[in-house]
């Protein structure tokens, strides 16, 4: 598997190319649950493809190379050999798309072919999961989102992956977070999810709204941004589920795209202060450690300018994670009431 380190580019394979759509990679046809209940009694769908498919599950869409990272990170391939894993792993994934239990995409623009593949959830799935009384939010409208969607959910991945692997203070991360604008009397979902770091008696929750160059990108963002505004405006204790309010975080493809992100916000909000928006991009989470990721804007005093400088945050620094619960008992169960426990 390609570390972090390795990787060199200047534009994220997560940003949105012109005129780029989105096209099925995976088996055509029918495959009846039958056939895979076949499959997994001859045993060539095992556990191993369980641990993969469990992982796609989770972060909803997903690249062979994350799932490894995550799998990784979860203590799931310690009994095979590093440089053999992400191989494995990309077997596993192609026997589940083979046998229509998950779906593949690429995309495709006019620059050409994405070099990776993105995993998805199929009907199949939810039979296997729910069969281990593994919940799944799942629906087939899923797979009907456009490019950009997914790739948000691609930036996000890279992003919680990277704290997972680089932040002492990791705690855990939700990427269905759920928020509720009062004003408007609606519900929304920050695109990049909620990663949560504590570092002692220090708790700090980041909420990542991921943002890409789509068709209209602007007023979707400027939609969002008021849902967020009012959301920290009329803020009470427990809203979201945060005891305290959390930490946005606005994820740009690049810094030209974070200005631009940064005047629409002035335009639209009152509320967002300067110091309380920090802005990032996913190619940031590639550096060895994450303490220099996070930027603000500063008003300089005399030009009356705006300046996009570094926030260093000690929390973020590197080290062993003192947080991890492996060995400890799940008790913050979530029980679906459509399932019978065995």
């Amino acid at each position: 598997m390609v570390n972090d380190k390795e990787v060199k580019t200047a534009v994220s394979p997560f940003a949105v190319r012109e005129n780029e759509v989105k096209v099925f990679d995976g088996k055509e046809g029918f495959a009846s649950i039958n056939q895979v209940v076949f499959k997994m009694d001859m045993g060539y769908i095992n556990e191993s493809h369980i641990k993969a498919l469990e992982v796609v599950n989770e972060f909803g869409f997903v690249t062979s190379r994350q799932v490894t990272q995550i799998l990784e990170l979860r203590g799931k391939l310690e009994d095979i050999e590093p440089e053999k894993r992400q191989n494995k792993v990309a077997k596993w994934l192609e026997d589940l798309t083979k046998s229509k239990v998950i779906a593949r995409y690429y995309f495709q623009s006019e620059s050409g072919k994405s070099s990776y593949r993105a995993y998805a959830m199929d009907k199949i799935a939810t039979y296997i999961l729910k069969q281990r009384n593994i919940a799944t939010t799942w629906q087939p409208t899923d797979n009907t989102k456009p490019a950009y969607a997914l790739k948000r959910r691609l930036a996000a991945n890279q992003i919680m992956i990277a704290y997972m692997q680089k932040v002492a203070a990791y705690e855990s991360c939700n990427i269905n977070l759920v928020l509720y604008s009062k004003k408007y009397n609606v519900k929304f979902k920050p695109t990049g999810g909620l990663v949560t770091l504590k570092n002692g008696a220090d708790e700090l929750n980041l909420v990542f709204e991921i943002v890409r160059r789509n068709e209209d990108w602007q007023n979707m963002f400027a939609e969002k941004v008021q849902l967020f505004s009012d959301f920290f405006e009329n803020f009470a204790r427990n809203d979201g589920g945060f005891y305290d309010k959390p930490q946005i975080v606005f994820v740009g493809e690049d810094v030209q795209h974070i200005a631009e992100m940064f005047r629409i916000i002035k335009k639209v909000s009152t509320e967002l202060k300067d110091e309380d928006m920090y802005f990032t991009t996913e190619l940031k989470h590639l550096e060895p450690t994450l303490e220099n990721t996070i930027n603000v804007f500063e008003l300089e005093p005399n030009s009356k300018k705006y300046k996009f400088v570094v926030k260093t945050l000690d929390i973020l620094k590197p080290g062993e994670n003192k947080n991890s619960n492996d060995n400890e008992l799940n008790l913050n169960m979530k029980f679906n009431p459509n399932m019978t426990i065995e």
